[in-house]
């Protein structure tokens, strides 16, 4: 009598479809939590009053103080998640992101120079931004040799960094503008946010949007050795100078906006391929909701550690990003 050959069960939820309804239940009890918590507590039954309608008693708080900053959180972290990605798949190294390759910094420059010197022409930040961003990959271009591959494109980029940290330093010390302003801002503050703001970076982010889609077809290509690209009858420098100049745009208009938040485009791709495993189309979407939540859960922390008083968001990430970089260098170390 011949045995029924069992097959094995399959998960009920994959795992990237279970990381990714995670991450997004915990980014709306986040919101929640944001658009609540201030000054002056709300309930969250007045919070999703004043959300529906703009009639509430807490309407004009949350409308108008509350919720732009936590939409800005949400599209400056997935911008800047997102960034990281491209640039890790871009250089083959799991620790690239829009910080070793001086974008941000240069985002950086360019906006402290109009916060500085044009304080009241605001709509220029970020143009100021995009610019500098663009800059400093063009300086990278210029000096690096491809033909040295990625290690040298990231030592070129740490580089080109610390030139642009030290003219924004420079500019910030020498300059009679509002230094505590430029200082706050560069701290990763989103302190002051507007729905002006929030619904520029939402336009910024929706005419990138199908260059990201395009982008995502091709990560798992760039990941590759030049050689098994040139096979494939792909041109790998165009690649990957392709990934960094789109990581550079949404890694500029998340600052103009959020601020230089370091470590973000580190830690969210990691989590996310942790989480939900390598395969592009699961990995970008996931990043992108974790960087959200990383941004919202800090600021939201900044709020609430010190009260009346808050620390800016992007101190929190630095406090959170440096420990988990120096363990992922410990354990790359101990693994070899």
């Amino acid at each position: 009598m011949m045995r029924r050959r069992t097959l094995p069960r399959r998960p009920l939820v994959p795992r990237a479809r279970l990381a990714l309804m995670v991450v997004a239940a915990l980014l709306v009890a986040v919101v929640v939590v944001s658009l609540s918590w201030g000054a002056v507590a709300i309930p969250i039954r007045d919070t999703v009053a004043a959300l529906l309608s703009p009639d509430a008693g807490a309407a004009f708080t949350v409308r108008r103080y509350r919720l732009p900053r936590v939409l800005c959180a949400l599209l400056g972290g997935a911008a800047l998640a997102v960034a990281g990605v491209l640039l890790q798949a871009a250089l083959r190294n799991p620790l690239g992101s829009p910080d070793v390759l001086g974008v941000n910094k240069g985002a950086g420059l360019g906006a402290v120079l109009v916060i500085m010197l044009f304080p009241t022409a605001a709509w220029t930040l970020p143009v100021a931004a995009v610019t500098g961003a663009l800059a400093a990959v063009g300086v990278l271009f210029a000096v690096v040799d491809h033909r040295r591959g990625p290690a040298a494109v990231a030592l070129s980029g740490i580089a080109v960094g610390a030139v642009m940290g030290a003219a924004m330093m420079y500019v910030v010390v020498s300059s009679p503008g509002d230094v505590n302003r430029s200082m706050i801002w560069l701290a990763g503050s989103l302190y002051g946010s507007t729905i002006g703001q929030a619904q520029g970076l939402a336009v910024a982010l929706a005419v990138l949007l199908p260059m990201v889609i395009a982008a995502t077809r091709v990560v798992d290509l760039v990941r590759l050795s030049d050689e098994s690209v040139l096979t494939l009858g792909r041109n790998p420098v165009r690649l990957r100078a392709g990934l960094v100049v789109l990581s550079a745009l949404l890694t500029a208009a998340a600052v103009s906006v959020v601020g230089t938040v370091g470590f973000l485009g580190l830690l969210a791709p990691h989590l996310a391929s942790a989480l939900g495993g390598h395969r592009p189309r699961h990995l970008v979407p996931l990043a992108a909701l974790l960087g959200s939540l990383l941004l919202a859960a800090a600021d939201l922390l900044g709020r609430a550690l010190a009260p009346p008083s808050e620390i800016p968001a992007g101190i929190v990430i630095v406090i959170i990003g440096v420990p988990y970089v120096l363990y992922t260098l410990w354990r790359g170390s101990h693994v070899r």
